[in-house]
C-alpha cells in the first residue's frame, strides 16, 4: 500500500453529519457556496449560472425601464468632463499646398488654326466631352458618355469629362396599382356565361378566399365566352390546383391558363398536367415560380404533356434539368409549327 492510500485511510471512518453539527451558520452557508459547481468561462450557460449568486440585497420591485433611463442620463450629466491635453483653438497650422505649374515641353506643345483655337477656347464641358468621345479617348469619360456621344447626332453630355465614374441615374419607376377586379361580380358573371367577359384576371390578389376560387373554378366549367384565366400570386395551393384541373377536364372554350407565383406543390401540378391531356382547346400554359420546385418527375411529365398536347403552342417554365427541356423545346417547336400550317390552310 503506498503512502498515499495510507493517508486516505484515515479519512475511511470519519462521521461527516457530527463535524456538520458543530458547524456555525456561517459556515454552514460558506461550504454550501464552495459545493456549488460554476463555470465562468463557459460561455454556453446562461449569465445566472456562470457565478454564485453574491447579492445580499433585497429586491427593490420590478423593473422601471424609463425610470433607468432618467437616472443614466442625470449620471451622465453629472459627470465632469475631462479636459484635452491640448486645447483647440481653431488655428491653422502650416502652409496649404499649391500645385506647381508644370511648363509643357516645346516637343508637346501643339499649334492649331486661330479658328479651331477660338472653338476649343469658347467650348463647354459637353461639347468637350464629344470631341474627346469622337476622337477615341475613351479613358476620360464613362461608358455611358461614350457610347452616348457616338451613337448620338446631338450634343448630349452634360457632365463633362470626369475621370470619377458616376452612376446612372434611372427615373424611379412607381408601384403597380392595385387589381381593381371585383371577385364577386367577376363570380356572377362567369355563373350567368356573360358573352363580355372573356378574360379573369385576379393577379396580386392575395386575400382571396378558397371557397371563392373554388367556386369560381366550378363556375368556369360551363362558361363558354372566358378566354384567357389568370390567378398569378393569390397565395393558391393544391386545394385549388385540383379545382383548376377539374375545371380544364369540362372547359372547352379556355385558351390561356396562368397559375404562375403561387404555394402549387408537385402535387397539384401533377394534377393540372394530367387535366391538360384532356383539354383540346388551350394553347397557353403558364406555371412557372411556385414557392417549391416541383422536382424531376414533374418535369419529365411537363415535356410529356407537351409532346402530347399540339394544341399548346405557349408553355411558361423554366425547367432545371436538360433532358425535359430538350424534350420540349422540340415539343414547342413542332407545335408552332403545325399552327403555323393550319393558318395557311
Amino acid at each position: 500500500m503506498s503512502s498515499y492510500q495510507k493517508e486516505l485511510e484515515k479519512y475511511r471512518d470519519i462521521d461527516e453529519d457530527e463535524i456538520l453539527k458543530t458547524l456555525s451558520p456561517e459556515e454552514l452557508e460558506q461550504l454550501d457556496c464552495e459545493l456549488q459547481e460554476m463555470d465562468p468561462e463557459n460561455m454556453l450557460l446562461p449569465a445566472g449560472l456562470r457565478q454564485r449568486d453574491q447579492t445580499k440585497k433585497s429586491p427593490t420591485g420590478p423593473l422601471d425601464r424609463e425610470a433607468l433611463l432618467q437616472y443614466l442620463e442625470q449620471q451622465a450629466l453629472e459627470v465632469k468632463e475631462r479636459d484635452d491635453l491640448v486645447p483647440f483653438t481653431g488655428e491653422k497650422k502650416g502652409k496649404p499646398y499649391i500645385q506647381p505649374k508644370r511648363e509643357i515641353p516645346v516637343e508637346e506643345q501643339v499649334t492649331l488654326e486661330p479658328e479651331l483655337e477660338e472653338a476649343l477656347a469658347n467650348a463647354t464641358d459637353a461639347e468637350m466631352c464629344d470631341i474627346a468621345a469622337i476622337l477615341g479617348m475613351y479613358t476620360l469619360m464613362s461608358n455611358k458618355q461614350y457610347y452616348d456621344a457616338i451613337c448620338s447626332g446631338e450634343i448630349c453630355n452634360t457632365e463633362g469629362i470626369s475621370s470619377v465614374v458616376q452612376p446612372d441615374k434611372y427615373k424611379p419607376v412607381p408601384d403597380e396599382p392595385p387589381n381593381p377586379t371585383n371577385i364577386e361580380e367577376i363570380l356572377k358573371s362567369v355563373r350567368s356565361n356573360d358573352k363580355e367577359v372573356e378574360e379573369v384576371n385576379l393577379n396580386n390578389i392575395q386575400d382571396i378566399p378558397i371557397p371563392m376560387l373554388t367556386e369560381l373554378c366550378e363556375a368556369m366549367k360551363t362558361n363558354t365566352h372566358v378566354r384567357s384565366f389568370s390567378l398569378v400570386a393569390t397565395r393558391s395551393g393544391d386545394p385549388i390546383a385540383n379545382a383548376v384541373a377539374d375545371m380544364l377536364r369540362e372547359n372547352r372554350s379556355l385558351q390561356s391558363l396562368n397559375i404562375e407565383s403561387n404555394f402549387i406543390s408537385s402535387t397539384g401540378l401533377m394534377a393540372v398536367l394530367k387535366a391538360v391531356r384532356e383539354n383540346a382547346t388551350l394553347t397557353e400554359l403558364r406555371v412557372d415560380n411556385q414557392r417549391q420546385w416541383p422536382g424531376d418527375a414533374v418535369e419529365m411529365e411537363m415535356a410529356t404533356v407537351l409532346e402530347q398536347c399540339p394544341s399548346i403552342v405557349r408553355f411558361g417554365y423554366h425547367f432545371t434539368q436538360q433532358g425535359p427541356r430538350a424534350r420540349a423545346a422540340q415539343a414547342m417547336t413542332r407545335n408552332n409549327e403545325l399552327r403555323r400550317q393550319q393558318k395557311k390552310r
